[in-house]
C-alpha cells in the first residue's frame, strides 16, 4: 500500500517562504497535498496558487479582500471556502484534515494561528520566528501538552537542527549562528545615516520580504534568531554566538565540548530547508543550485560590529531580561521598520527607537497570550508616541492583565 500524502496548510502563502513552500509541495505531488492557504491581500498571487493546488479552504486579511478574491476565481472553484481575518487564519491552521502547518506569516501576527495549530496537535514547520521570540514559554508549554513537533525552516535553525542529529544536547558547548551581514556589512555609522529603504532592500544573497530584509540589514533578524534558537534548542542565550559570514554558504554551526564544530553548508536557497522540514527525517531530491566547493574562493567569518549595528545587542538584552521584554523588542522593531520603509525614520534611528521603548518598559511575566498581547500593544503605542514626540505613558501600564 502506498504512503498517504502529508496534508499541509501554508500560512503566509503569498510571501517568499510561502511561495517556495507551494513550489516544493507541487514538485512532489505524491508526497504532499495542500489543504489550506492563508494570505494577506495579494489576491492575484493567491488566485494562481488556488488554481494550482485546489485547496479546501483559504483565508485572507479581511472581508473586502475575500469578496475580491471570490470574483477572481474560475467557476469550477466557486465552492472553495473563503475565510478572513484572524479567526479565518486560525481555522486554516487547525483544519481537521491537516497534518502539518507551515507558519510563514511575518511578524507577531503569526502567533495566534501558529498557536491554534499547536493546540490542535499539528506539526509545525516554523518560519515565523516571532512566535517563539514573543511567546516561547507559551508555545513550549503547548507543544509539551499536545505532542506536536516544531521543525525549523529558517536556514540557520535548520542547519543547527541538522548539526545536532545523533548527538546528546549535554555535549553542546555553543550554537554558532551565521549572518550574511546584509547589504551594509563594513559600513560606518556615518555612511548608514543616509541610506534609503531601496538600498536596505538590496540583500546580497537572499530574496526575502521587505521587513525581514531590513531586519537583516540592521542585524535585528539575527538577534531574533538568537532568541528563537534559545527556545528551539534549549540552549542558554549566552551560549549562542553570531558570526558574520558574507558568503552565506555555512548556514550555522554547533560547537561541542570536545572542540568539534559541525556545520551545515549549501547554496542560499530556501527550498532546501523548507523541503527538509516538510519531509523530516527523510531528504528530498530538491531542484536547487548545488554547492561547488572548487568554485569557492574563500569562506570568511567576522565578529559582528555591535557599535555600528546595535540591534543585535538589544536582542541579547531583551533575551536576558526575559518575560515580556522580547515581545516589546519585537513590537518596537516592527513599528520602527514600518516607519523607516515609509520614510518617517532614518535607518540609524531604528535601534534608537527600539531602545527608547525598551527603556520605558516594566518587564512582566509572559506566561499567557493575554499578557504578551498587552505588552505588544503597549510597545506599539509607545513607539508611536516616541515617533510623534508625545508625552510618555506610565511605565508598564498595560501589564496588569
Amino acid at each position: 500500500m502506498g504512503r498517504r500524502r502529508k496534508r499541509l496548510s501554508v500560512l503566509g502563502s503569498t510571501g517568499s517562504i510561502g511561495v517556495n513552500t507551494v513550489e516544493v509541495a507541487c514538485a512532489f505531488p505524491d508526497r504532499f497535498e495542500i489543504i489550506g492557504l492563508a494570505a494577506g491581500r495579494n489576491v492575484d498571487r493567491l488566485r494562481d496558487q488556488i488554481v494550482k493546488v485546489k485547496p479546501r479552504c483559504v483565508a485572507v486579511q479581511d472581508r473586502k479582500t475575500a469578496l475580491a478574491l471570490k470574483k477572481l476565481l474560475p467557476a469550477g472553484l466557486s465552492k472553495l471556502e473563503i475565510l478572513w481575518g484572524q479567526e479565518g487564519c486560525c481555522r486554516v491552521a487547525d483544519h481537521h484534515e491537516v497534518d502539518m502547518v507551515v507558519s510563514a506569516i511575518v511578524g507577531a501576527a503569526g502567533l495566534l494561528p501558529t498557536l491554534a495549530a499547536v493546540k490542535a496537535g499539528k506539526d509545525i514547520a516554523l518560519a515565523n520566528k516571532e512566535t517563539l521570540v514573543i511567546a516561547g514559554e507559551v508555545v513550549t508549554r503547548s507543544l509539551q501538552a499536545t505532542g506536536a513537533r516544531l521543525l525549523p525552516v529558517d536556514s540557520e535553525h535548520s542547519a543547527i537542527f541538522q548539526a545536532l542529529q545523533g548527538n546528546a544536547r549535554s555535549a553542546v558547548k555553543r550554537l554558532l549562528l551565521t549572518a550574511s551581514g546584509g547589504p551594509f556589512f563594513g559600513k560606518t555609522v556615518q555612511e548608514l545615516a543616509s541610506v534609503t529603504p531601496q538600498e536596505a532592500l538590496r540583500h546580497p544573497n537572499w530574496s526575502m520580504g521587505p521587513k525581514i530584509t531590513v531586519d537583516s540589514a540592521t542585524l535585528m533578524n539575527k538577534g531574533l534568531e538568537v532568541i528563537e534558537a534559545h527556545w528551539l534548542f534549549g540552549v542558554p542565550v549566552d551560549q549562542i554566538a553570531v558570526h558574520i559570514h558574507p558568503e552565506s554558504i555555512v548556514h550555522s554551526m554547533v560547537e561541542y565540548v570536545d572542540g568539534s564544530v559541525i556545520a551545515q553548508l549549501g547554496m542560499p536557497d530556501m527550498k532546501i530547508p523548507i523541503a527538509y522540514a516538510l519531509s523530516y527525517p527523510e531528504r528530498l531530491p530538491v531542484e536547487a543550485p548545488r554547492l561547488d566547493l572548487f568554485a569557492l574562493r574563500s569562506l570568511t567569518f567576522y565578529p559582528p560590529d555591535l557599535e555600528t549595528f546595535p540591534c543585535l545587542n538589544l536582542a541579547y538584552r531583551a533575551a536576558r531580561a526575559g518575560g515580556t521584554m522580547p515581545a516589546v523588542l519585537n513590537a518596537a522593531n516592527e513599528a520602527a521598520v514600518e516607519a523607516f520603509l515609509s520614510g518617517r525614520l532614518a535607518f540609524t534611528d531604528i535601534p534608537r527607537l527600539i531602545a527608547q521603548v525598551m527603556d520605558a518598559h516594566g518587564v512582566g511575566p509572559a506566561d499567557t497570550v493575554e499578557r504578551i498581547q498587552a505588552a505588544d500593544c503597549w510597545a506599539r503605542r509607545e513607539a508611536k508616541r516616541v515617533l510623534n514626540g508625545s508625552a510618555p505613558e506610565s511605565k508598564g501600564q498595560e501589564l496588569s492583565v
